[in-house]
């Protein structure tokens, strides 16, 4: 009975700081975003694994928008996830360069400096009240043992971020955009 108390002991130990570095994972997010601090926000930041998540998100909006006016035929589908994700993946490098991620996360203006172009906003993370730890708590969602999402605000547009556990802390891993965002970005891609 003992052996299982301690068993019981050490689990909620474990499970209390992965809670706690996920936490502090965030606060520190947080700080760096509110501060300003792009250099802090990249130390924080998977850089491919967020572009890698920007690519998936318009390839299948692109591959929704044109399914709408007619049927996608698989060697179509095969095509546009080869080639798209290629032109996708120039639009993502252009959307994750430090100064706009650092605009995303602190303002929530999704745009591309380099064209002076805007694609619409969404909640930014700067505006996220870590300082209530149960409406932090409800806005998490757990993807994977290794990775959750938190939820920028209520609504479909606010939009939400991923963090991965990665060796010894967490990194933002993944921005997820509102549909109106992605919807406008969709339209700057050929249809053809």
């Amino acid at each position: 009975m003992r052996w299982l108390i301690g068993i019981l002991a050490a689990f909620l130990i474990c499970l209390f700081i992965y809670a706690g570095s996920a936490f502090v994972s965030v606060l520190g997010l947080v700080s760096a975003v509110r501060s300003a601090d792009a250099a802090q926000v990249i130390v924080r930041t998977n850089l491919p694994r967020v572009r890698h998540s920007i690519v998936d998100q318009i390839v299948s909006a692109y591959l929704d928008r044109i399914g709408q006016s007619r049927p996608v035929r698989p060697f179509e589908r095969m095509a546009i996830n080869a080639f798209g994700a290629t032109i996708a993946d120039d639009l993502a490098v252009k959307l994750m360069t430090p100064e706009n991620l650092s605009v995303l996360l602190s303002s929530g203006n999704v745009r591309n400096a380099a064209e002076n172009i805007t694609f619409g906003t969404m909640s930014s993370l700067a505006e996220l009240d870590v300082s209530n730890i149960f409406v932090l708590a409800g806005r998490i969602t757990l993807v994977k043992p290794v990775e959750f999402a938190v939820r920028l605000g209520e609504s479909q547009d606010a939009g939400s971020v991923s963090l991965h556990y990665e060796t010894t802390t967490w990194k933002l891993s993944g921005i997820t955009l509102p549909p109106k965002v992605l919807s406008s970005m969709v339209d700057r891609l050929p249809t053809r």
